[in-house]
């Protein structure tokens, strides 16, 4: 019982919208929210493993963790 409290609790995030403002090497983007705030960003596995391009621009969904709330992981690219 304790076990199954303690991973659902590492599993909660926070999802949110951005664009694209910038394109850094390594597969890392720089995002700007709706709010104006900017975060260091990275693809997910699948993305990677399915050869998703990112540019400049591109509206993005992420997952951002609650304690570091200057990084995210990018889960799926928007029309």
């Amino acid at each position: 019982m304790r076990f199954t409290r303690w991973t659902n609790m590492k599993e909660h995030h926070i999802e949110v919208e951005g664009r694209v403002a910038t394109v850094l090497p390594g597969t890392m983007f720089r995002v700007e929210l709706e709010n104006k705030h900017l975060v260091l960003a990275t693809i997910c596995g699948k993305m990677r493993k399915r050869w998703v391009r990112l540019t400049v621009g591109d509206r993005v969904k992420m997952e951002m963790s609650p304690y570091d709330l200057e990084k995210a992981r990018i889960t799926w690219r928007l029309r």
